[in-house]
Formats: structure tokens, C-alpha cells, sequence
């Protein structure tokens, strides 16, 4: 890893310090912003990103550009100062739309964690930062792999904010997941090794095979960074419905106290019940040594929930450490998958070693594999 620029040293060092409550609370930090009027149809001519998809443009009256300390989740209209890692930005319907400087774009503030790309924070104050996700993610880069080009950079024009000065946040736009549960569908979890273990390809596998044997499929992405790249991969696999994070108020789930963390798990499940699906698929983000991941892990919550989980994993010795790490929480997988399945090698290395099933991405997509509790004769039409 890598610094992003060394003269941020001290700032992000302030940022990362901060309590992660400060980070993603709405609305308090603009108390002492100064409204400035908001030309018609400078909204709409901005080039909008995925995060944002749920804030409602029709409640924007003005823009906060001074006495403003961002919170994670606020909408933000930002100009486009340097090209970098990011080329492109990933609209509300999953478009990927072409950058170029002096582009106006709508994101939201929030902090990042991706072991393979940046860590970024929220900044304490409206200034220069980065474009950390295609999704639409405005953070201040602290940190990135050697391999990964600089973050693009951006200058916010404003925080977006209601006729009241109000700014709009992801938080009052959030699905509640309030409704009492009476029947919980079956339930299971799909966690990683890595960033890149494969988790999105194998739900997709996943919710296309149990959909080829007439189940209906819903599926939660519980954490990660928003951008929209894997609910269409479940969408296109037969999903009958899917639900992220950002659905709930969170543009981002790095830094995300636990107990909300705890509180997001049962509301999801709750709000993806309501369709009466056969079958909920969640999935966690990065790998299972991610703090946020780790934490959610041990909670009560994932314990009465999840009826049962799968490891994706990058390579034999991987899936080894995955199994051991969910030991310790008296979890034991039902199968392991992920990118170590295009080896044989490791294949075989990893059913040695362990002793469980190694499902390929092929059974999974084609029906062939079942999780045991749904094991019953073949459903798929002849």
C-alpha cells in the first residue's frame, strides 16, 4: 500500500482518528452552512452516479458551500479536476458514462475500504478530495495498492440542501425494514477470503441455479462500498429482488458502528421477506479479516439469521483460513467456491485439507448443487 499524496498525511491522520459515529451522522454538521441559491436545472445537467439514486432532486433547493462538515451519506455536486483511477461513473441505472474534466457530478460523501483499490475517509470540511468508486463515492484517499492508478480528483462546488438548508442525505431517503418478520425465508450468507474471492460471481451462480429449480431467489449485499455492478449481476441471474446498503441509508458501510451494522442485517432480511422469496442470498464484503465483515460476523443477529454459509476463496490455503476464522464462531461452511474453483489443483488441494464440498461455478450456475436443506429431487424442466 501506498500513499496518495504525502500532503495529506496529517489531515488523514485527523480523519481516520475520528469517531465513527461523527462520520455517519446526517444533518448535524450543517447547522452553520450558508445556503446559496441553486440555478435551475443544474441538478438534472450534472452527470448523476448510482449512490445517489435514492435521494429525491425534487427536494433540492440549494447548495451549502461554507461552514460545511460533510457527514457520510450527504449529496454533494463536485467538479471533475484530474482523470485517475476511475474513467467513467456508473449512473442510477448502471450505465457506465465517460469522465472528463470539468464534468459536474452528483456523488455522496462516504469513506472506502478496498483492500485491491483506495482506503478514504470523509473529510472534516468542503475541499478538494477524490472520487474513490464508480458508484459515486467522494472521499479524501488516504491509501492504495501499488498496482491501482491515483483516485480521480474532484473539487465539491457544494453540499445539496433542502429550502430549509437542510442537507440531503441517503438517511432520509432509507427503506425502515421496520415490519415484524412471521415466516423467515432460508437464509445464507456468502462470504470471501479477499476483496477478489468471488464472491458476486458465485451468488449470481448461485441465485441462477436455484432459480432453474423453480425457487424464487432474493438476494442483500449487507456491506461493501456503493456501486451498483453486483445488483445487476444478480438481477441478470433471476434475482426477484435485490436490496443493498445504500437502500438503507448508507453509501457506504466502512466505519459503520456495529450496533448499526447489527440493526442493518435484521431490517434487510425483513424488507427482502415481504416478496415471500424461497430463498435469501446475502453477501458480505472483502474478505473475512475486514473489520466491519468480522464484527457482523460474531453478532447475535448473524447467528439467528443465517442459516448457513459459504466461502469464496481465492485459493486452498485461503478457504483453510476462512474455515478456521468461522470456527472461532461456531460456524462451520456448507461448501466452499470462488475463484480457487477454476483449478483443479486447488480444488483438490482445498477437498483434501478440508473435507467439505468444493462446488464449481458450473454446478452452481446449472442447478447441479443445492444446499443441503433445499437437496430435495431436481427441480430443473427436462
Amino acid at each position: 500500500m501506498i500513499k496518495e499524496f504525502n500532503t495529506l498525511g496529517e489531515e488523514a491522520k485527523q480523519v481516520l482518528s475520528a469517531a465513527p459515529v461523527n462520520l455517519n451522522r446526517p444533518g448535524a454538521a450543517s447547522a452553520a452552512a450558508k445556503p446559496q441559491p441553486l440555478p435551475p436545472g443544474r441538478l438534472q445537467a450534472a452527470k448523476r452516479s448510482y449512490a445517489t439514486r435514492r435521494i429525491a432532486l425534487g427536494d433540492a433547493a440549494c447548495l451549502l458551500t461554507s461552514g460545511v462538515r460533510p457527514q457520510s451519506g450527504d449529496l454533494v455536486l463536485a467538479r471533475i479536476d484530474r482523470i485517475g483511477h476511475h474513467r467513467r461513473i456508473e449512473s442510477p441505472e448502471g450505465r457506465r458514462g465517460q469522465l472528463y474534466v470539468g464534468d459536474e457530478v452528483l456523488l455522496c460523501y462516504g469513506a472506502r475500504y478496498a483492500s485491491d483499490q483506495f482506503e478514504a475517509v470523509v473529510p472534516k470540511r468542503l475541499e478538494p478530495c477524490h472520487m474513490v468508486a464508480a458508484g459515486g463515492i467522494a472521499a479524501l484517499c488516504v491509501n492504495r495498492h501499488g498496482s491501482t492508478k491515483p483516485a480521480t480528483q474532484i473539487t465539491p462546488i457544494g453540499v445539496v440542501a433542502d429550502a430549509g438548508g437542510r442537507a440531503l442525505n441517503l438517511k432520509n431517503y432509507a427503506l425502515s425494514g421496520a415490519r415484524p418478520l412471521s415466516v423467515r425465508p432460508y437464509t445464507m450468507t456468502v462470504v470471501g477470503t479477499s476483496m477478489n474471492a468471488g464472491k458476486t460471481t458465485t451468488i449470481a451462480g448461485m441465485v441462477r441455479g436455484l432459480s432453474l429449480n423453480g425457487l424464487k431467489v432474493a438476494v442483500g449485499k449487507v456491506t461493501g462500498t456503493g456501486a451498483g455492478g453486483d445488483r445487476w449481476a444478480y438481477v441478470d441471474a433471476g434475482a426477484s429482488e435485490v436490496l443493498d446498503f445504500t437502500d438503507f441509508g448508507y453509501a457506504s458501510t466502512y466505519k459503520v458502528p456495529a450496533d448499526e451494522l447489527s440493526a442493518l442485517l435484521p431490517a434487510m432480511v425483513r424488507t427482502l421477506s415481504e416478496d415471500r422469496p424461497d430463498v435469501i442470498i446475502l453477501e458480505l464484503a472483502d474478505g473475512l479479516f475486514f473489520s466491519e465483515t468480522a464484527e457482523l460476523v460474531e453478532t447475535p443477529a448473524f447467528a439467528e439469521l443465517v442459516d448457513d454459509v459459504v466461502v469464496a476463496a481465492s485459493d486452498a490455503m485461503g478457504a483453510e483460513a476462512g474455515v478456521r476464522r468461522l470456527a472461532a464462531n461456531q460456524i462451520t461452511p456448507i461448501a466452499l467456491a470462488g475463484r480457487m474453483t477454476s483449478s483443479p489443483l486447488a480444488v483438490r488441494e482445498a477437498a483434501r485439507v478440508l473435507g467439505m464440498p468444493v462446488v464449481p461455478l458450473d454446478d452452481l450456475t446449472d442447478g447441479v448443487w443445492l444446499p443441503p436443506r433445499l437437496a430435495a429431487p431436481a427441480r430443473i424442466p427436462a
